[in-house]
């Protein structure tokens, strides 16, 4: 421990789990207790029980994916003896316990009452990607989201999709309320561009939005106009005379090009490209500040074709590539206080009843989870964590198989279950190794899903004065180890009411998506490249790096790391959203389903063992998920 350390708080006693290089000792947190949503009587002893308390690394953690890759990469093959499993055959088992494969079961289980279904999934908590990350600070209890943060644009949902989210008795329309839209405005908070010493040689916060926040957090308006916070960039005079021609220009650069014509050729060049070969864009400091900023596209300004990092990214050259004027997208509002953990949890509690008390969407977001219920010999409907399946195989031919076998890990021990039919809803990657039975066109399909790494870090802060202080609420961070950091979403829904003074706790949420840039590699390679990343990172360098960067970031502010910083969640997902084609190096063909697109190819039934997740539609929408999830249950039946 070094002073600098020692001034970060890095010896101060948060709850949290000191993990390095993924494996390590798992340290108590604090459990909501049973009795009500209190924090009077947390009681630590009882932590394990549940999981969205658990803070330190999250996501992947360690336990969830070392019998993935001892099959995976040391192409291991013995998982003998096996110890004495469940009786019987169930009537359907699923392999994961993310949406999709939770709607396959809830989807089955609708259609046949009486059926006897088992859930598997390899980490210690379900929901997959739409995980709930919660705190007890100073005897007040936060809630946010550690994956899947929202439902995006929903009255565009299929009528499928719009059903389901009846039927689980969510309410769009409830949101308008839910989601304090006057919140960033209210309080005078902008969007706002940090500059870290470390990498721009100053420390500087610009209290300016490049488009990056808009339609997404409806910050506070800027103080400065574009001309004022170029100016106060710690950039060179030629990079700030080109970066204003950027934000300034109306004049369409590339008039010769119209129509659909000039969509299409936005679409299959990079935004990198636009910049250098229409708006003579050439000074390095310009591609820096710009790198990263489309966030989670998952990679950067190099990689992204530029129709993309205008429109979904947000990023400058829409009036400069003469673009019509853009219309009015639905607010981005669809959040429950963790995001869509709470659809998981709704499904599960309509599954499985003895979970929690209650039955609709505002009693559930404060609703005790009792985990010890989720997996009883008694219920019809069995989820069981901390199993992770290793094979996977029908007997017989696939047109007449009638009983499939699912050999799965659990607690160091080998255990086998049989179902009548299989849902494999877990990462298209892992199922050529789980299911080897399939044929060899169908795995390598399998295997081009190659999904985006994500760090979605979850820091609890005692209070924001400091971001009152320094009037801003949503910052990119160009060159910093995390991307952006921003105010977690203002919603507030049943019995659950978001920080509305300055003085309470809240939640800041922090992202990177590891890749390499500029390097002459696809986003495919640049993925694998930033998983190996993730999985190499310790916690410890993880929570140093949040240090630094707030500490630096709201120092005007008079924030102290060491003071202010209650707790960590790292919600690490070497496996992250599910790849779309990416125009600059894959194949792309008019129709989204068309058969010649490898996840076509991948989500075909097998017999009896069926395919369901996102990636089935080379989508990380959550509506996606849900499809897909309906699909593969509609097979089986």
């Amino acid at each position: 421990m070094n002073k600098s350390d020692d001034d970060l708080g890095m010896q101060r006693p948060i709850t949290r789990r000191d993990i390095v290089h993924g494996i390590g000792a798992i340290a108590a947190g604090a459990l909501l207790p049973r009795s009500g949503w209190t924090a009077a009587s947390l009681d630590r002893a009882s932590a394990d029980s549940y999981p969205p308390l658990r803070d330190g690394l999250r996501g992947n953690h360690a336990g969830s994916f070392e019998a993935m890759h001892q099959l995976a990469r040391g192409d291991r093959r013995d998982w003998e003896p096996l110890e004495q499993g469940d009786s019987g055959i169930f009537d359907l088992v699923v392999v994961g316990a993310g949406i999709s494969g939770l709607c396959a079961a809830y989807y089955y289980k609708r259609d046949h009452p009486k059926s006897r279904i088992l859930i598997l999934d390899n980490h210690d908590d379900f929901g997959g990607h739409a995980k709930r990350n919660e705190f007890d600070v100073d005897g007040r209890r936060l809630i946010g989201y550690g994956g899947t943060q929202t439902m995006q644009q929903p009255s565009s949902y299929s009528p499928l999709v719009k059903e389901f989210l009846d039927d689980l008795g969510i309410d769009i329309g409830a949101f308008k309320s839910a989601y304090d839209e006057n919140f960033y405005r209210r309080n005078g908070l902008t969007a706002g561009l940090h500059f870290g010493r470390a990498h721009w040689g100053t420390r500087q916060m610009v209290r300016f939005d490049l488009g990056c926040f808009d339609d997404y957090i409806p910050v506070a308006k800027s103080p400065l106009n574009a001309q004022e916070a170029v100016a106060a960039m710690p950039i060179s005079e030629e990079a700030k005379q080109q970066l204003f021609s950027l934000l300034s220009t109306t004049e369409d650069q590339i008039p010769d090009i119209e129509g659909d014509a000039k969509w299409d050729y936005l679409y299959r060049m990079s935004y990198r490209d636009f910049l250098s070969e229409h708006l003579g864009i050439t000074e390095v400091d310009v591609f820096n500040v710009l790198q990263d900023l489309a966030v989670d596209s998952g990679v950067g300004i190099d990689s992204i074709n530029a129709l993309s990092a205008m429109t979904y990214g947000g990023l400058p050259g829409w009036d400069a590539a003469g673009l019509p004027a853009a219309e009015a997208s639905e607010p981005y509002i669809h959040h429950f206080p963790d995001g869509n953990a709470s659809i998981a949890r709704q499904l599960v509690r309509r599954m499985i009843p003895a979970v929690a008390l209650g039955t609709s969407m505002e009693d559930l977001i404060t609703a005790t989870f009792d985990y010890d219920q989720l997996d009883r010999a008694s219920s019809q409907v069995r989820l069981r964590l901390n199993s992770t399946v290793v094979h996977v195989e029908q007997g017989g031919a696939a047109s007449d198989s009638k009983v499939v076998d699912i050999t799965y890990i659990r607690e160091g021990k080998t255990y086998k279950a049989r179902a009548h039919g299989t849902v494999l809803a877990c990462n298209n990657s892992a199922i050529p190794y789980i299911c080897p039975q399939l044929p060899e066109v169908q795995r390598e399909a399998l295997a081009f899903q190659v999904k985006t790494p994500i760090l979605y870090t979850s820091v609890a802060l005692r209070n924001w004065r400091a971001w009152k202080n320094m009037g801003i609420g949503a910052v990119m961070c160009p060159g910093s180890y995390h991307i952006n950091a921003t105010l977690d979403f203002p919603v507030s829904w049943g019995g659950y009411q978001f920080s509305t003074n300055p003085d309470q706790p809240v939640i800041v949420h922090m992202e990177r998506f590891p890749h390499v840039s500029n390097q002459g590699l696809t986003a495919r390679q640049q993925h694998r490249a930033g998983r190996r990343e993730l999985l190499t990172t310790s916690f410890e360098e993880i929570e140093r790096n949040v240090r630094l960067q707030l500490n630096e970031m709201l120092i005007e502010g008079g924030f102290d790391a060491a003071r202010d910083i209650a707790g960590i969640t790292v919600n690490r997902w070497a496996h992250g959203y599910a790849y779309w084609y990416n125009p600059l190096f894959d194949t792309i063909y008019e129709d989204d389903d068309d058969e010649r697109y490898p996840h076509m190819v991948a989500r075909k039934p097998f017999g009896r063992i069926s395919i369901a997740n996102a990636d089935s539609a080379a989508s990380a929408m959550t509506e996606s998920a849900i499809e897909q999830g309906y699909r593969a249950a509609a097979e089986l039946l």
